[in-house]
This record gives structure tokens, C-alpha cells and sequence, in this order.
């Protein structure tokens, strides 16, 4: 589709937007002539419904026109909260309702941001919901995508899912192993469900066997991959750090053989290191263990 139609359509569709806008406040100032909104701001009561008799009236009006009482509701509520002289040419009645509970709504309608893509200042419905604190459709920044994916993962075995999959992700590990909260929670979730774990291990289809055991042996396995690659880590950024400072100096014989002998337990703590990490295997034997204590 060429550039110029796709811009025809959009204006099109901008018109009819618009349209519907005036049919939608239209609905909404004809239900309030017939039913005015009760004292309290013009707000809706606490339960969200409107009094039986008021419903009762909204209900025949909407059947009578071939409408939900549902959008009639929302439009005699939002009608309410934007007097005629107060509503915005141009912004969709969407952006009005999305506003309507501010107390400065007449002031920040009339002063829409720039738009993400176009630069121009007009309201788009993330906007709105930005300003009034809502979930965005299209998270843009970091907080925002963080609270869709919490939104996303509020049932607790897709977190756990979310969570594992996120860990396998060496970076994403990294970063995580510096919350000490999250860390701590961990380690309390750990102990309470070990056992559990390790009895599905056995009988995975057992009946009644906890479906959440695999994900939390899971994540066990990558903080163990994360403290170790933690440990890697902080061995090489201090390396980094330090090696640069030794430029042209050079230490005296005992103080080589001070680095020289701990280069070599460095060496072969690498060792051990690939030895477990391929096999699983942790056993040393007494030359190695006495030269990794320092004796």
C-alpha cells in the first residue's frame, strides 16, 4: 500500500472516529435530560450502578434505540464530566472518558503532548491513560513493558514459567543475582518446597504431583549457573580494574611469588571448575584441596 493511500484511509477513519464522537455525547446528553446524574459530583455511586429506578429508565432508553444500557451509561457518565463548552474539538470521545476523572481535565485536554511517531501535539489513547496512570496498549518505556508482563503473569505458574525462561538468559541472571530481596525469597521459597521438588523428580505424572516443582528445580539450576557465573564475573572486573594501575611497576621477588602462588590456586580452581561442570562430579583430591585452602 502506497504512503498516500494509507494517509487517505487514516483521515477517513479519523472523520468517522469524530463522528461517532458526536453520536456518543449525543446519547450521553439525551440520558441525562431523561435521567440527570444525582448529587455526589455527578459522579456514579460507590457500587459502580446507577439507583434501580435510574437503571430501570437507562434500560428502556437503550433498548429503545438498539444500544447496550452499558453504553448508555458510559455515555450519560461521560457526557456529565465534559459540559458542551468544555469538550474538545478533534479528540476522540475515548479520550474524554479516558480523562474524565481528573480534577484539571479541562486544562490538560487542551494541552495534548507530542505524539510518539507524527511530532505533532495530539492525543493518542496511550497518552491518555499515561497521564492518568492507566496500562498503556503499547508499552514504551522499561516500567511500562515491566507492568504488562506482570499484568501477563498474574497467574502463578506462568510467572514461574516467565521467570525460568527469563533466567536461562545469562544477562538477565546477572542482573537479577543483585536483588538481594529477590534472592532472599528465593532461597525461603527453596527450603519450603525442596522436598516436594525433589518427590516429583522421581514420578513426574504421579496424580496430585505439584505442577510448579519443574519450574522451581529449574530456576535452582540457572542461580547455581548465576553464582557461578557471578563469581567469574567479579574475578575478571577486578582483574580489569586493577591490572591497568601496574603499568610500569614492577613488584619485588617475594611479592611475585606472592601472585605467582595464588595465580596458581586461581588456575587450579579453573580447573576444578570445568572438571564439575562437565561431569557433576565434585570430588578433589588432598593436593588439590590443600593448594586451593592456601596451604
Amino acid at each position: 500500500m502506497s504512503r498516500a493511500r494509507y494517509d487517505a484511509i487514516v483521515a477517513e477513519d479519523r472523520k468517522l472516529v469524530l463522528d461517532e464522537t458526536k453520536i456518543q455525547f449525543k446519547i450521553g446528553d439525551d440520558a441525562l435530560e431523561i435521567e440527570p446524574m444525582r448529587p455526589h459530583g455527578g459522579s456514579l455511586p460507590a457500587t459502580g450502578e446507577e439507583p434501580f429506578g435510574v437503571r430501570q429508565t437507562l434500560e428502556m432508553f437503550a433498548d429503545d434505540i438498539g444500544v447496550s444500557y452499558n453504553q448508555v451509561r458510559t455515555c450519560r457518565q461521560t457526557a456529565s464530566r465534559w459540559p458542551r463548552e468544555h469538550r474538545a474539538q478533534g479528540v476522540s470521545f475515548d479520550i474524554h472518558r479516558i480523562l474524565e476523572k481528573l480534577d484539571d481535565r479541562f486544562e490538560k485536554i487542551a494541552d495534548p503532548p507530542a505524539h510518539p511517531r507524527s511530532g505533532k501535539l495530539e492525543w493518542s489513547g496511550d497518552a491518555a491513560r499515561r497521564l492518568v496512570g492507566w496500562q498503556v496498549d503499547t508499552p514504551r518505556t522499561a516500567q511500562e513493558k515491566v507492568e504488562a508482563i506482570h499484568d501477563l503473569a498474574r497467574d502463578d505458574q506462568v510467572a514461574a514459567q516467565v521467570a525460568t525462561d527469563l533466567l536461562r538468559r545469562p544477562e538477565v541472571a546477572f542482573h537479577a543475582a543483585g536483588d538481594r530481596t529477590a534472592r532472599h525469597l528465593f532461597n525461603t521459597a527453596q527450603n519450603d518446597r525442596w522436598k516436594q521438588a525433589e518427590e516429583s523428580v522421581t514420578d513426574p505424572v504421579v496424580p496430585g504431583g505439584d505442577p510448579v516443582a519443574p519450574a522451581v528445580r529449574a530456576i535452582d539450576r540457572t542461580l547455581e549457573f548465576l553464582d557461578l557465573v557471578g563469581a567469574c564475573h567479579k574475578f575478571l572486573a577486578s582483574v580489569n580494574r586493577l591490572m591497568p594501575s601496574m603499568r610500569g611497576r614492577t613488584l619485588a621477588p617475594d611479592a611475585q611469588e606472592i601472585i605467582g602462588h595464588n595465580t596458581a590456586r586461581i588456575r587450579a580452581a579453573c580447573d576444578w571448575v570445568d572438571h564439575v561442570v562437565s561431569t557433576g562430579e565434585t570430588d578433589m583430591d588432598e593436593e588439590l584441596a590443600k593448594l586451593l585452602r592456601g596451604e
